[in-house]
């Protein structure tokens, strides 16, 4: 188990050095930062020093290491548009992106799970074909089509629900939440059901695949003819053993959102970090979309990097395979 988790820790810190590349780059060769941060006006004197200051007269591979030594501290400079640190801006933003991915999540999962079950004992029946139909668009529309839809129903049409922002929020210390307040948690509905809605699709259709090959298995047979109840066998047996490739896919998707989650803010005008990583490219603020690079991609590792530790302790054969090549068998 050690070196299965060495190994994935190695790896994540090489895939955080490859986008910390990207994002230097990104950094230090779209378009010069003096430039941006100065006026027309600046003299060549004030040009100079900010040039000495922020290390470009340095060779390339140091300002390389002195990006990725400063963006280990949660140094990613200066934003360009607010004269601010970055990291604050963006931790200013990351508990309404938070927020928004875990309430997508979990309608994902209170939704997604009991269609699956119920196309997979049902597939015959005219409800299931068109779950399974609905799936399909569900997969194959984009989430700002969705979006904008919501919208023009449940907001234009219906005005049930706020068309964007985020409603009132409570804070605690650095961190918002609206799920406390009544503004905020209806700001957070069809932001939420936006989001999640190819989640809720490919939950189902996993469940409902891994259902239609469990419930073939013999101690489902074993279940029933104990007496079992219906509900009993799909639910406490059945669903159970199909629970693992559901939450291995689930934690994976949640970096996904995060990172996917700009164009539900921008439709919604959710104040998260998606909407402030499209303001910056508005903008052309580049601190701000390299530290919005590396913090995306650092929660994306590591819960990639968790999922794997998890689904190790789980199931032992992962750390023979993955550790010992395949010779462990």
């Amino acid at each position: 188990m050690l070196a299965f988790l060495v190994k994935r820790l190695a790896e994540a810190v090489g895939v955080m050095l490859a986008v910390a590349l990207i994002a230097f780059t990104i950094f230090r060769f779209v378009g010069d930062p003096v430039e941006l941060m100065l006026n027309e006006q600046a003299s060549q004197q004030q040009r100079d020093e900010l040039r000495e200051r922020l290390g470009l007269n340095r060779s390339v591979p140091e300002q390389y290491f002195a990006f990725v030594a400063n963006a280990a501290r949660g140094d990613f400079g200066i934003s360009y548009r607010n004269q601010q640190d970055v990291f604050p801006l963006i931790a200013e933003r990351f508990p309404a992106t938070f927020e928004l991915v875990i309430v997508a999540t979990v309608l994902s999962l209170l939704i997604g799970l009991p269609l699956g079950v119920y196309t997979a004992v049902h597939r015959k029946s005219f409800l299931a074909q068109t779950l399974q139909f609905l799936s399909v668009l569900g997969v194959s529309l984009p989430s700002f089509a969705v979006g904008i839809l919501l919208i023009l129903v449940f907001s234009v049409t219906l005005g049930w629900l706020p068309a964007f922002g985020r409603g009132e929020v409570v804070k605690f210390g650095w961190w918002s939440t609206g799920l406390l307040t009544k503004s905020g948690l209806t700001a957070l509905v069809l932001p939420a059901v936006t989001l999640s809605f190819f989640q809720i699709t490919l939950v189902m259709r996993l469940v409902r695949a891994e259902m239609l090959e469990v419930m073939r298995a013999d101690f489902i047979r074993f279940a029933r003819a104990r007496g079992l109840s219906e509900p009993a066998v799909q639910f406490r047996h059945a669903l159970r053993n199909c629970l693992m490739p559901v939450i291995t896919v689930t934690g994976l998707q949640i970096g996904n959102l995060i990172a996917f989650a700009l164009v539900t803010e921008t439709v919604f005008q959710w104040p998260g970090m998606g909407l402030l990583f499209v303001q910056a490219v508005s903008f052309v603020d580049i601190p701000v979309m390299a530290g919005y690079l590396m913090v995306v991609s650092a929660v994306f590792v590591a819960v990639n990097t968790l999922v794997d530790m998890t689904y190790a302790l789980v199931d032992p054969r992962l750390r023979v395979d993955t550790v010992g090549g395949g010779h462990g068998r």
